[in-house]
């Protein structure tokens, strides 16, 4: 996470941003943010060399192994992480697209991607509707309750602002300095809830409340930042950086305000993150890891091994 989907063709071929620790679906009515662009998509193919990898694969339970398939909740949302480049009747492409695909060469099963909006992804683990679920998921303290994850990243939570902005003008490293500002954010996500939790903390400073709009589309969250209809917008370290890099979206990025590790989602006691750990480790182990975050600009948030259900950080 963390994160929020596109919606229609329009909002798809824009630069999105949402969602740490989410994404989302959705109707065929785009709405259309202002001075976005296309983001062009990287031509490298880490995953097509990657093999099955036997002592991995020996992890999965018996009837995976048989079907040879597993239901994946995809949350499709914005780059570097997963989005629709060319519309949603073309596959997506993205960091947790990629990553997830070359985990199943790994194991030597095929992936039955089925879209999701983020904020339905996690309930439905539960319920057998999915194996796994991927859409930049945080891990936080809230979530390790009832949902078991796989780490493959390390992101979090950052702020970013339209270009020219005077009322924030370097990082963020406490919420005190968004008293008095209209702060945009994506439904079910950890900014919802880091904002919720510690709305009170301008009051103790004596200062006027934040106000924070909850967004289910990327674009319409974008399209209020350009029209002033809110000041800053939280979401993705790794997608606030990507669209600040985008001339068009006019976005400056105020930087990280708070780290997470980011993983595959499973319900709590699933059989299946033994194997999606080996499985992280060996495409970390054998390169295919790090040609991934490169080819999507995320090298920073490499990690050096999987863990399963890791502390929230501090």
């Amino acid at each position: 996470m963390i994160g929020r989907r596109l919606r229609g063709a329009a909002a798809l071929a824009l630069l999105p941003l949402l969602t740490l620790t989410a994404c989302g679906s959705g109707d065929t009515g785009g709405t259309a943010a202002v001075g976005a662009q296309a983001s062009p998509v990287p031509t490298d193919d880490p995953v097509a060399a990657v093999r099955k990898v036997d002592s991995a694969a020996a992890l999965l339970p018996a009837e995976v192994r048989e079907a040879g398939k597993l239901k994946v909740g995809s949350s499709i949302g914005f780059p570097p992480g997963a989005y629709y480049p060319n519309g949603t009747d073309k596959a997506p492409a993205g960091q947790d697209i990629d990553l997830a695909d070359a985990v199943a060469k790994v194991l030597g099963v095929e992936l039955e991607r089925q879209d999701a909006s983020f904020e339905t992804i996690l309930p439905a683990l539960g319920s057998g509707k999915y194996d796994f679920g991927t859409g930049n998921f945080g891990v936080t303290a809230e979530r390790l309750k009832t949902i078991d994850f796989v780490t493959y990243i390390n992101d979090g939570q950052g702020f970013a602002v339209k270009q020219g902005n005077t009322e924030l003008k370097g990082k963020v490293t406490d919420l005190t300095q968004l008293c008095g500002l209209t702060i945009g954010t994506g439904a079910g996500t950890t900014f919802e809830a880091t904002l919720t939790a510690r709305k009170g903390v301008c009051a103790k400073a004596g200062k006027k409340p934040y106000d924070v709009k909850v967004y289910s589309e990327n674009a319409a969250t974008l399209t209020a930042l350009q029209q002033g209809r809110i000041d800053v917008i939280m979401s993705t370290i790794n997608g606030l950086r990507h669209q600040a890099a985008q001339p068009a979206s006019q976005t400056s990025f105020l930087g990280e305000f708070h780290r997470l590790d980011v993983g595959f989602a499973f319900k709590k006691g699933s059989p299946l993150t033994k194997a999606f750990r080996a499985a992280v480790d060996e495409l970390i182990k054998d390169g295919t890891y790090t040609r991934i975050l490169k080819k999507w600009g995320t090298s920073a948030s490499a990690i050096d091994a999987s863990r399963i259900n890791p502390p929230e950080h501090t």
